[in-house]
């Protein structure tokens, strides 16, 4: 058996194929409502397997996102291997071959995988048994409900690791890492790094917005209000199909991040442009390209695939954006905020190749005097969301605090609790479907490790017997004349 998984723009880069056009294949894609990057499990004869890449449709049709059904798919695969070694199938399939496939993955294979992508492959073939005993295929799942329901989860509730940066690591992470400075934040004349004016600006909208990396990424340049030499000095974004389940939210981007971007509006990206005129070119047929910009920079008007059509930029996903370019007259300008060689949008792959080089400098700048202690491990993207959101949550519970220091009566209003309570406020900025979300934050305003130091400092010194001394006195090392008690 193979698994393919099926890709609009590579049947429209194909050319003409016996038979059929790429654009009667792509219809066909579109009114079987077959989404990009839906799996297709073929046999040795090149037949669909069933009911597998039935299954594979329906979750697309679901709205499941391509890497989500990458990995179903690959799972459900495994498995099939699995009992196949065994001699059986998805129909002949036992609790025990069930649960020991769990333990072959959680501890027997090649590569294990920990509780959280367990729990992916547990949700994977849950789902799979679910439609196959919806269509008649099986009875139901083959294993018994437990304390935890039907599921073959682990059940364990994982707390999110929240790491968040101090002051001077965000500026060290920011221009040593990125920026490629000295840590007293003079030129590094030995610095070979690529971009720094786009790599600290992306960093600092990072910060300043609270954008995951997917948001803040794919950003379109008129999303910003930056096209047409216009410079707005604030601006609100709508996010919606580049947001996490593509649950739609606006985010204000402040003044200070968009200063930040000038440098590498004005300086780096023109030049990046200019060099990648020839490859946009040759690579015209297969982009989006836009001629007209519309309802105030939300859509966009240009020919997609030969066709002519217009879209909204919150609902454009990834891929779209990446190869949409805007008709100059003087050339193909990529819309995208952030791009790299060739004129692209930069990937998730990409800007980690960046942190990565980022932090071996900060690494070897971390003995100098004035480097901040760095984490054990590498700073993430995802830091920068968690740092946002910490840093808003102090600063508007004081504000909270004050207003209700500053009121005649003991309490605020319940309309001034609700409009203004620091958690409900996070929790919007940062787009969490369920406040349980953001509450988990709290546990993390103070560094734990320092109370347990403040509250115990006081007993180590005073005067007591300490663990150390204890031990001393219990292998005979106290040294003579010590006072006894």
């Amino acid at each position: 058996m193979q698994l393919f998984f099926t890709d609009r723009r590579k049947v429209w880069k194909v050319g003409d194929v016996p038979g059929a056009r790429p654009a009667d294949l792509c219809e066909l894609l579109d009114r079987r409502r077959i989404p990009t990057g839906t799996p297709i499990l073929l046999d040795e004869a090149m037949r669909p397997v069933e009911p597998l890449s039935s299954w594979f449709r329906v979750i697309g049709q679901q709205g499941l996102d391509a890497k989500t059904m990458r990995a179903y798919a690959y799972t459900v695969l495994m498995l099939l291997n699995f009992l196949t070694v065994r001699g059986l199938d998805l129909r002949l399939a036992t609790e025990n071959d069930v649960l020991e496939f769990r333990r072959w993955r959680r501890e027997d294979a090649e590569e294990t995988v920990g509780e959280a992508t367990w729990d992916r492959d547990a949700a994977a073939i849950g789902g799979l048994y679910d439609y196959l005993a919806q269509v008649g295929y099986v009875s139901g799942r083959p294993w018994r409900a437990t304390g935890r329901g039907e599921s073959l989860g682990s059940g364990v509730s994982r707390d999110p690791r929240v790491r968040h940066m101090e002051l001077d690591q965000y500026l060290f992470f920011r221009d040593v890492g990125f920026g490629g400075l000295e840590p007293g934040g003079g030129l590094h004349l030995g610095f070979r790094g690529w971009r720094p004016h786009r790599n600290r600006s992306a960093l600092e909208l990072a910060l300043m917005t609270g954008m995951r990396i997917q948001e803040w990424s794919t950003l379109l340049l008129p999303e910003l209000g930056l096209t047409g030499g216009r410079r707005p000095v604030v601006t609100d974004v709508d996010l919606a199909a580049c947001a996490k389940y593509g649950r739609p939210r606006s985010v204000y981007v402040p003044r200070d991040a968009m200063e930040l971007l000038d440098p590498y509006l004005l300086l780096e990206r023109p030049g990046i442009v200019a060099t990648a005129q020839r490859t946009l070119r040759r690579q015209v047929r297969d982009l989006f390209v836009v001629q007209r910009i519309e309802g105030d920079g939300t859509r966009v008007r240009g020919v997609l695939e030969g066709v002519r059509v217009t879209r909204v930029m919150k609902d454009m996903k990834p891929g779209l954006r990446r190869i949409t370019v805007l008709e100059t007259g003087g050339g193909l300008d990529p819309l995208a905020l952030f791009i790299g060689q060739g004129g692209r949008m930069l990937t998730g792959s990409g800007w980690d190749r960046i942190r990565w080089r980022a932090w071996k400098r900060m690494k070897q700048w971390s003995v100098h005097h004035s480097a901040p202690v760095l984490p054990r491990r590498c700073w993430v993207f995802h830091d920068t969301r968690h740092t946002f959101a910490l840093r808003l949550l102090i600063f508007l519970t004081r504000e909270a605090l004050g207003d209700v220091d500053s009121e005649q009566t003991p309490m605020a209003t319940l309309l001034d609790h609700m409009v203004g309570n620091p958690l409900l406020v996070v929790q919007r900025r940062l787009g969490h479907a369920h406040p349980s979300t953001t509450y988990r934050y709290i546990q993390y305003l103070k560094d734990p490790m320092r109370e347990v130091d403040a509250a115990f400092r006081r007993w180590s010194a005073a005067g007591g017997a300490s663990y150390v001394t204890v031990a001393r006195r219990l292998m005979n090392l106290e040294p003579a004349g010590a006072t006894q008690g």
